[in-house]
């Protein structure tokens, strides 16, 4: 058990390495947002979830519109609704409580992970905790840090900082290149959440890009891989 569960530390190690810095940043903008140091660290632990956190972020004010950020949360987190549809067959065979915890846990990075593990053979409630709890100890230990770090840690961009959360996506799709189909996908996507940013504002270039690029992906139907050109 042991073997496995750092057989999957190993494999999440790089971005486990990703991760860090980007928490980093969220704790300290959460703490320039006037959150306490305990309360950017429950946050990081009940949310944990990257993406929703630094839009809260983004439209919190004081006193905090609850309504307002809850939704933009949600519109952010339903990518997450796909993502467990896709990696629920893979853990179908997990026994009680560990099936809803590895979706608890579920990310961005962690599906990406698990995907490319259950395309290589079986997943395992041992090997996926392998890559979820060191992840999210990260993810939290990150948060602690930029928050006590605070305005010390500087702009962000100036270090090339604020690229890491993209960065970490554009490896996360190149795993999942599948040739013109998937440049398809991700064109309409952005074409979509670009229009949508311009047009509407808020987060709901998010969601349009979801969408758009759902349709595209169902339109193209059950393709067989293509190799990438």
């Amino acid at each position: 058990m042991k073997k496995e569960f750092l057989s999957g530390m190993r494999v999440m190690f790089p971005l486990i390495a990703a991760v860090i810095p980007i928490g980093a940043i969220y704790g300290a903008v959460a703490a320039g947002k006037g959150l306490s140091t305990l309360e950017v660290v429950l946050m990081s632990a009940l949310v944990f979830a990257g993406g929703s956190q630094f839009v809260a972020m983004d439209i919190w004010t004081h006193p905090a519109s609850w309504t307002a950020v809850g939704f933009a949360a949600l519109l952010v987190n339903l990518r997450l609704v796909l993502m467990s549809a896709s990696i629920g067959p893979h853990v179908g065979q997990f026994t009680g409580w560990r099936k809803y915890a590895a979706i608890l846990f579920l990310t961005d990075e962690i599906w990406a992970i698990a995907e490319l593990k259950a395309r290589e053979g079986r997943l395992t409630p041992i090997w996926y905790a392998g890559i979820a709890l060191p992840f999210y100890a990260a993810w939290v230990l990150s948060s602690l840090f930029g928050a006590l770090a605070g305005n010390t840690m500087g702009d962000p961009a100036l270090i090339g900082l604020d690229f890491a959360f993209p960065a970490v996506f554009i490896v996360l799709m190149m795993s999942f290149w599948k040739g013109r189909r998937t440049g398809a996908v991700l064109l309409a996507s952005a074409i979509a959440a670009i229009t949508a940013h311009q047009l509407l504002g808020g987060v709901w270039y998010i969601a349009a890009g979801a969408l758009a690029g759902l349709a595209v992906a169902m339109a193209h139907g059950p393709a067989a891989e293509e190799k990438s050109a």
